[in-house]
């Protein structure tokens, strides 16, 4: 080994604690790179696995009735490839010992077989057979909550009659990775499941024998997907269809694909937080460690050294402890993935995950590491090169001080000698302080981002469910049916409030842009269902036009006062023109609303309502209950506190893990910032803090002039970080907005206050490892001294 290379590693090994810190900046940066994009690739690449074995469909519709005869003219329709029928009914459930409403879809599917299309994945027990009309399988989700195990049985209220239902087995199923009920927000695996059953018993119950009522299909490679759902629209309108849509509006699949949005723009921006910080950590090393062995490069320059070798010397320290990190951060990384990628695989529902971790994400973490490294020290290594020897064996000039602005403004009096020495040198170098401020305000922000995304959740259940919908039960009704319904339910032991709604699939159109969403005609002064304004003020709906959620107008770009045009897709399919008469401001899903009675003239079906919102007393929550399993007319009911806890259980666990791991990087830059901010300016001031120790001065105090600049630093640093904090949950506020959801920008106390201790608790436990470095200042070194 060449006695270069030895000095290389004696230097390492005696600024290991400095290069710790860096490497551990960069280990956040890499690790987050690698987590993203491999959970990214392995979320996009289980999706298209699983869709593509299991044949997910490209296109889906909905309708009344269509004889089967029917599906030859669909198999007809140009691109289409495959064609499945089926028999869909929603319907009431009940298990043993579990007195809340439950609800659940009813598919029908052929004996001993996975269905052609949106193949089930059997995960416990067996497939239906022939012959047996009381057997069920139960998505595996539904049956884990309630501990259903093939044997075990349950009861569905199937068009108005009792049938117990005997399970068979736990299965899985492309269309329903995110299984949500009709009308609910968030899954709620105690409260709806799907089930799959035997056609003909399905079939029989709802008059559909020889008809179904939901198709789906698969495209050729030439078919044009909205060439055959408009031509499948046009076949399936004279049987009540509500219109067929792609299987990028399938509502599952939109909400895996809004995941995998957010993954790619957390890729983009956390990484170059880090890797900027590591860049500005090792050019503030490399520039301090080459000031201090100025005599050693005239030294290495006096041997015949060349300019080149003495820069590749201090290129090879940078890299190495940059090598250090990214590979220390690549496996941190694909840890983090693997665990994000199993999160994921719970959450939606997800039969495996095929782990990936491409080749080119490792290349590109190295590369960018590597070159961030490189450009962040590029002018400290070529001054290194380039520094003559006779100019080299001097001593560095001594530091220029000026008068300070505290000076300037006569405020000197006002603080101690030791407070004015703090202040003298942060001024001297205010491009080195001013990136430590920023460093650190970096670790700030990055803190925020993890505590933001609770908060945020939070205020969309508050204003979405405690201020807008404010029932405690959803009750779904088999078909849209007259009003005089609410009576009935009104005079239930327990119902304080009803309110009836009628809810329609249209598809809304101004000027050249279409959004296919619900309008919901509403009761004009009812207090179960309000609408809010952008300021959470409640709305008063006017008699005739429409509300749009704010969004919805963005998307369409419409305004108050435009004319906009409805395209119902359902009973007669009307069309008709109606004025945006205000927006209303809502967090989940997009919606038109109107007044019920003008919304039903529109239709011209008379007074008919599709759903009913209650309020029901606690004390007889259960004889509700009880009372709406048995209820013919009522297909399913949704109760909204329990499907919230329930969503909150689920999110625990996401949002645990990413708090965890911005507390744990952010918690790295802040400690790698102030500790190695720390330690050169112990190295720069060693001799002038030594030289105090020899006046007389008390360690403390000595302590004071150094930690207190860093004090000085980290507490204007704080404020900066939560003003860029703030910035950063903002843009991703603005990136994770879609159709599905809007995330609203919700910064409480409990966020800065958390941002802020970790960035102190760092600095504390920097400044307690440099404590200890001044009771070895050499003092005797400083009275040898000649001058």
């Amino acid at each position: 080994m060449k006695a270069i290379d030895i000095k290389l590693w004696r230097e390492l090994w005696a600024m290991r604690m400095q290069a710790l810190a860096i490497i551990m900046v960069i280990v956040g940066g890499v690790s987050i790179f690698i987590m993203s994009l491999s959970t990214l690739d392995s979320l996009f690449e289980t999706r298209e696995n699983y869709y593509r074995n299991h044949h997910f469909a490209d296109v889906f519709a909905s309708l009344k009735r269509a004889p089967l005869s029917l599906v030859k003219r669909i198999q007809e329709i140009p691109g289409v490839d495959k064609v499945e029928t089926r028999v869909l009914a929603y319907v009431n459930l009940d298990v043993e010992d579990f007195k809340d409403p439950v609800s659940g879809h009813l598919l029908s599917l052929n004996a001993n077989s996975a269905g052609l299309l949106n193949q089930i994945y059997l995960r416990k027990g067996r497939l239906l057979e022939a012959g047996r009309d009381n057997e069920v399988l139960l998505s595996e989700e539904f049956a884990r909550a309630h501990d259903l195990q093939p044997g075990d049985k349950l009861a569905a209220t199937i068009n108005g009659r009792r049938k117990v239902l005997n399970v068979v087995g736990h299965v899985l199923s492309p269309e329903y990775i995110y299984q949500i009920a009709p009308g609910a927000m968030f899954p709620d695996y105690y409260r709806y499941g799907v089930l799959w059953m035997a056609r003909k018993p399905l079939a029989s119950a709802y008059d559909m024998d020889g008809a179904f009522n939901d198709v789906t299909l698969t495209l050729s490679k030439e078919g044009n997907e909205q060439d055959v759902i408009d031509w499948l629209d046009e076949l399936l309108k004279p049987y009540g269809g509500i219109g067929a849509y792609a299987r990028k509006d399938q509502l599952s699949n939109r909400f895996l694909t809004e995941e995998l949005k957010q993954q790619k723009t957390i890729a983009t921006i956390f990484p170059m937080i880090f890797l900027g910080v590591a860049a500005f950590l090792l050019n503030v090393v490399a520039s301090r460690l080459i000031s201090l062995q100025r005599e050693q490069i005239a030294g290495l320059k006096a041997f015949g050294y060349s300019n080149f070798a003495v820069g590749l010397h201090y290129t090879k320290l940078i890299l190495m402890i940059t090598a250090i990190g990214v590979i220390a951060g690549i496996g941190f990384g694909i840890w983090m993935g693997k665990g994000m990628s199993n999160i994921y695989m719970t959450f939606y529902s997800l039969p495996f995950m095929i782990y990936v971790l491409k080749a080119e994400v490792i290349i590109a973490a190295v590369l960018i590491s590597m070159g961030v490294a490189m450009v962040g020290t590029l002018y400290a290594v070529s001054s290194a090169a380039s520094l003559p020897p006779a100019q080299a064996m001097r001593p560095e000039p001594p530091a220029m001080y000026h008068t300070t602005l505290i000076e300037k403004l006569g405020l000197q009096r006002w603080f101690s000698q030791p407070t004015r020495m703090i202040f003298r040198h942060i001024e001297r170098r205010p491009l080195k302080s001013l990136m430590t401020i920023l460093g650190i305000s970096m670790a700030c922000g990055t803190m925020m981002v993890g505590g933001f995304q609770e908060g945020a959740i939070k205020h969309m259940v508050e204003v979405q469910f405690g201020m807008s919908q404010r029932s405690d039960l959803t009750a779904i009704f088999t078909e849209p049916t007259s009003q005089r319904s609410l009576y009935s339910l009104q005079s239930l032991r327990g119902v304080e409030h009803v309110e009836g709604f009628r809810v329609v699939t249209a598809k809304l159109r101004f000027e050249h842009r279409s959004y296919r969403t619900s309008v919901q005609g509403i009761a004009p002064d009812g207090s179960l269902m309000r609408l809010l304004d952008t300021r959470l003020k409640v709305i008063n709906l006017p008699p005739e036009g429409i509300i749009l959620t704010d969004y919805l107008a963005e998307i369409l770009h419409i305004k108050v006062g435009d004319m906009l045009t409805i395209e119902v897709l359902e009973g007669d399919r009307p069309v008709m023109q109606v004025p945006v008469v205000g927006l209303a401001k809502e967090y989940l899903g997009l919606n038109g609303y109107m007044q019920l009675n003008s919304l039903n003239r529109l239709l011209n079906e008379g007074h008919v309502i599709s759903a009913a919102w209650l309020k029901v007393d606690r004390l007889h929550q259960a004889d509700v209950y009880a009372e709406l399993k048995g209820a013919p007319r009522i297909a399913g009911v949704v109760e909204q506190e329990s499907a919230i806890k329930s969503f909150y259980e689920t999110m625990d666990e996401t949002i645990l893990f990413f708090t965890y791991i911005t507390t744990l990087l952010g918690g790295s830059i802040a400690f790698g910032v102030v500790y190695n901010s720390m330690r050169i300016a112990l190295s720069e001031r060693n001799r002038e803090l030594a030289s105090l120790r020899v006046l007389g001065f008390h360690r403390s105090e000595v302590a004071y002039i150094l930690l207190g600049e860093m004090a000085v630093l980290t507490l204007i640093a704080i404020p900066l970080g939560m003003m860029i904090g703030y910035g950063l949950c903002a843009f991703l506020a603005f990136q994770f907005d879609s159709d599905l959801y809007r995330i609203p920008l919700v910064l409480g106390l409990k966020v800065y206050a958390f941002a802020a201790l970790v960035v102190i608790g760092s600095s504390v436990i920097s400044a307690l490892m440099i404590w200890r470095n001044l009771a070895h200042l050499d003092m005797v070194a400083v009275l040898k001294t000649k001058e």
